[in-house]
């Protein structure tokens, strides 16, 4: 087996990458959504995040890759660690760079060891080692790995990596035959708050459209731009980590996993959402709008999005990261989320260690109390019981 060091993904025929993925996995480690973001530099120098992609080839065939980044900066994570960098730097000692395994700017789970059909341990052990080397030589202060399936997690903490865990929020189709099935599984005071939430929408003239792939035309684009940048400006905390040349090189290499919620009123758009359709889930990424109406946020980043998820029988809704408060209460659980931590600062790895561990206890005891909170429980759908 040998070992690549790639600073581009360009570097890997297109097909080839892709096939490492395959038909379920993280669709934002696509070679169309990461040459798109290079290509923009919104990857590479000036960005925080480099590329440091490691492949494992035997002979010409490409059996493995881990998409590695050197950061330096915090940001477009999403599993944050601003605490453990200030407690580096309020000791004197640089936090960064470090190295992450990750998506960049999504906060969406999946493989984060890509695989070729058939691969197993041996290429996940040879590329773990590998990336901690190349922490080593960078020379960077620590190896994190974010949004890890099940496996991953298991599999990093007994190779000696912390396992965090904190949480998401995400619909999940239950074998829902239409909205209104969905509608059944909620409290009646919550499922008549939802039932008017989308009336009023509709009350103000506004309808929605779902566009998919080729339906998505370049009119499209400048239209989902203006969105994205609204809703980031408005924040202090927002940031463009996309910019309007990524919109459109992602329009032309990853349009058929592009999905789009516009809202109109009439003939004039005035919301929508950027999301990825891959896999049988919806990601939702970015949601914007041009006029304020009640509710309308409700209907283009929640109900839409769900009811198309039903009509289609994809299986799960990931509407990104934050926004627990509205999420909760429209149908989205929360799911843990993992990730894997090894610091190479004496003593801050050590308290890492102790606060993952204690924050998994409290997460856990967390989820078990509002679990069924929301949605009513089999026993109560059984015995009939609402409230």
């Amino acid at each position: 087996m040998e070992i690549r060091h790639l600073r581009s993904v360009h570097d890997v025929p297109s097909a080839s990458w892709d096939a490492l993925i395959g038909d379920h996995g993280c669709p934002f480690f696509f070679h169309g959504f990461l040459s798109s973001l290079e290509d923009a530099h919104c990857l590479g120098e000036g960005s925080g995040w480099l590329v440091r992609y490691l492949t494992a080839w035997r002979g010409d065939q490409l059996v493995g890759a881990l998409p590695l980044f050197r950061k330096e900066n915090g940001y477009g994570e999403f599993i944050f660690d601003w605490a453990w960098a200030d407690a580096a730097q309020r000791a004197g000692i640089p936090y960064y760079p470090k190295m992450l395994v990750a998506a960049p700017f999504s906060p969406v789970g999946g493989p984060r060891i890509l695989l070729a059909p058939g691969e197993g341990e041996a290429v996940m052990d040879t590329l773990l080692q590998e990336a901690r080397t190349a922490a080593v030589q960078e020379p960077a202060t620590g190896l994190h790995w974010l949004f890890i399936t099940e496996p991953e997690a298991r599999f990093l903490e007994e190779r000696g990596m912390a396992i965090r865990h904190t949480h998401q929020f995400q619909w999940v189709n239950e074998g829902y035959q239409s909205f209104d099935d969905f509608l059944s599984r909620f409290s009646s005071k919550r499922r008549n708050q939802i039932k008017r939430e989308r009336r009023r929408v509709r009350e103000a003239g506004v309808v929605t459209e779902i566009l998919i792939g080729d339906d998505i035309t370049p009119d499209h684009v400048p239209l989902m731009w203006r969105y994205y940048t609204a809703t980031v400006d408005q924040y202090f905390y927002g940031r463009r980590y996309l910019n309007r040349r990524a919109f459109d090189l992602l329009y032309e290499r990853f349009r058929d996993k592009l999905c789009f919620i516009i809202a109109r009123r009439g003939d004039e758009a005035i919301a929508g959402t950027f999301n990825v359709l891959h896999g049988g889930v919806l990601y939702g990424r970015y949601w914007g709008a041009t006029e304020e109406i009640p509710n309308l946020h409700f209907e283009v980043c929640s109900y839409a999005g769900i009811e198309a998820a039903i009509e289609r029988g994809l299986t799960r809704f990931e509407a990104g990261a934050g926004g627990g408060g509205h999420k909760f209460g429209r149908g989205f659980l929360p799911r843990v989320v993992r990730s894997a931590h090894e610091i190479y600062i004496p003593g801050l790895d050590e308290a890492v260690r102790r606060f993952v561990a204690q924050e998994q206890i409290a997460l856990a005891s967390e989820l078990e109390e509002v679990q069924g909170r929301v949605l009513k429980t089999q026993a109560q759908a059984i015995s009939g019981e609402d409230e």
